[in-house]
């Protein structure tokens, strides 16, 4: 799942909110994507997040910014419905968890029933909706910022619920964040958009870090990561995209003639122990592997790396309706060649997310009740209203992705 907008992928599946409804693609080869939903329930649709390549869609609309509405489109009927005491900012949901951001709460469902287990009540202030859920099931860690002022990145267990760690990430205020497909790794940006970071889960030890740029301060709007988290790719309101390639330089062998480059950063390296810490952490930092640029500017977009056509490609969606499918050369890097310009998305014309926060405030319904957490009545918890369905809510295994266990091989 990605961050915050009106777009997003997930594996090779496209979600799309409009001001009609919202549809539903899949790439299934460079040249072609295919429709595979069109839901027209509500209109202004500004949330639609698919559970990977299932029939249960979670959909949120500017008409009713307090609501979730969960479907089963295949059968064109909704699930159930929740109404939150403040707009919603962001859905996020895998094989067991169902996560819903409001701007300083966090309420975490089971999926399968969409039972209420845990409101994360007094969070931060985080007027994106920012969060990340893993895909992974097996753990399911969930991050969110840990401080309105600087970078700090809670990680939680949204299957124990309890908190697993702090991340002292970035000294900025955080903008993106994601995880890799197993959940082992967290990557991140802040609101400067100049260095993103890499960080291991559970233990939060930094591993990567790459400079985007040292120019500008930029809005990093996505992060992906692709599925064997060799690479990492960012986008912002800027014209380029960049994919880091995450490994670390193995040092010369002994009996090696060291090159010229090799020397040089030996002596760089020797060097930045008697420089000041900034001037030392930009030293270490690497550069993109590879780039792309865009033939727009300043439109928000996000980005994804998915195998397509057992290859590996980026694809950029942005908000003026394109989506660009881009080789990458995962052996040279470089400038990335486009593959295919689509003009093919529905255009949406839905506010931002910010500009949802400021929307007027409604009235929680009648239905509304006072919750709980945390085992007692808290003041100004809710629990929303809710349909059960008889029965789980995906009782046919058939509805979820297949599951790579770890070792096996897949073409």
């Amino acid at each position: 799942m990605c961050n915050n907008s009106w777009v997003s992928f997930c594996l090779r599946s496209l979600s799309v909110g409009t001001k009609s409804g919202y549809s539903l693609f899949s790439v299934t080869s460079v040249d072609k994507m295919d429709c595979i939903h069109e839901g027209a329930e509500c209109p202004d649709v500004y949330i639609v997040e698919r559970l990977f390549s299932s029939s249960l869609v979670v959909v949120v609309s500017l008409s009713m910014p307090r609501r979730m509405n969960v479907y089963h489109f295949k059968r064109g009927t909704e699930i159930c419905n929740y109404s939150y005491s403040n707009n919603i900012l962001s859905v996020r949901l895998n094989r067991q968890r169902l996560v819903v951001c409001l701007e300083e709460s966090v309420y975490i469902h089971n999926i399968k029933d969409m039972k209420l287990l845990k409101t994360l009540l007094n969070t931060p202030h985080n007027p994106s909706g920012l969060c990340a859920l893993s895909v992974n099931h097996g753990n399911s860690y969930l991050a969110y910022p840990g401080s309105q002022t600087i970078g700090e990145i809670m990680v939680y267990d949204a299957n124990n619920l309890s908190t697993v760690t702090m991340i002292p990430a970035h000294d900025s205020p955080l903008a993106a964040l994601t995880f890799n497909a197993s959940g082992t790794k967290l990557a991140s940006a802040s609101e400067r958009g100049t260095v993103i970071r890499v960080f291991t889960i559970p233990e939060g030890q930094r591993l990567f870090e790459f400079r985007r740029g040292m120019k500008r301060y930029v809005s990093i709007s996505s992060l992906s990561f692709s599925s064997d988290a060799q690479f990492l790719c960012a986008s912002s309101n800027t014209e380029t995209v960049h994919i880091f390639k995450l490994e670390h330089r193995s040092p010369s062998r002994e009996g090696e003639s060291p090159t010229w480059g090799a020397y040089v950063g030996k002596m760089f390296t020797a060097a930045s122990t008697y420089l000041p810490s900034q001037v030392s952490d930009m030293m270490h930092q690497d550069r993109a592997f590879a780039t792309v640029r865009l033939n727009m500017f300043g439109l928000k977009n996000i980005c994804a790396l998915a195998t397509v056509q057992k290859l590996p490609r980026l694809l950029v969606a942005s908000s003026d309706g394109h989506i660009y499918i881009y080789n990458i050369d995962l052996k040279e890097g470089g400038e990335c060649v486009l593959l295919e310009d689509r003009r093919s998305l529905p255009l949406s014309k839905s506010p931002s997310y910010a500009a949802t926060v400021a929307l007027p405030s409604t009235p929680p319904s009648s239905t509304t009740l006072t919750g709980y957490s945390d085992g007692g009545a808290e003041k100004g918890d809710v629990i929303p209203e809710h349909e059960f369905i008889k029965g789980p809510l995906l009782d046919d295994e058939n509805e979820f992705p297949p599951v790579r266990q770890r070792g096996a091989q897949k073409d």
